[in-house]
């Protein structure tokens, strides 16, 4: 198992930055065809995929829950959760362990990756504001457009990709769908 803690590596360098507001950290991944990128500050560990329980009369995307050291996390496809489309496991598919805040708490949930590629740095001045159409997801689930390399990554605005509250409504449709279709 392949452990990641961003304290490890270049937090120093996160936290000068950060200071001067310039350039800030980013983990990037590829999910199908696109790359992503999370704040770094979000990442808590990324793991290899597998033992995952899966829940009966949850959405797609929800792909089940692992244990992580005695707690309970949920594991989201991001291919799902984006397209619908529930992504096939691969060599290289992980989970990345990330920590969102919801009102007062904070919460840690899985996200299935097909590859984790690397930490970037990318300063504020190559972010473009997320487009309004075009997008093969959610507007709101963008955060921005890094310009890293000439090509264009992702920034995904975990708070929303993750919102517990819609998940949690969108895991009540899908329990309340598979019911009626069960009803004699």
């Amino acid at each position: 198992m392949h452990e990641f803690n961003p304290s490890q590596r270049g937090a120093g360098v996160a936290a000068q930055s950060m200071q001067r507001g310039d350039t800030h950290q980013y983990l990037t991944f590829n999910v199908g065809s696109e790359m992503f990128a999370v704040g770094i500050l979000n990442v808590k560990e990324i793991i290899e995929y597998g033992n995952l329980t899966e829940i009966p009369m949850m959405p797609s995307f929800i792909r089940g829950v692992i244990n992580l050291r005695g707690a309970v996390v949920p594991v989201i496809d991001l291919g799902a959760r984006f397209s619908g489309k529930v992504s096939a496991v691969q060599r290289r598919t992980c989970i990345v362990i990330v920590e969102v805040q919801q009102e007062d708490a904070k919460h840690d949930i899985g996200i299935m990756v097909d590859a984790v590629s690397e930490v970037l740095e990318i300063p504020s001045a190559d972010i473009e504001p997320a487009p309004a159409f075009g997008a093969r997801i959610r507007a709101d689930f963008i955060a921005g457009m890094g310009k890293v390399a000439g090509k264009f990554v992702i920034i995904l605005a975990i708070q929303r990709v993750l919102s517990v509250d819609e998940m949690a409504v969108l895991a009540q449709i899908g329990q309340e769908q598979s019911e009626s279709q069960h009803a004699p």
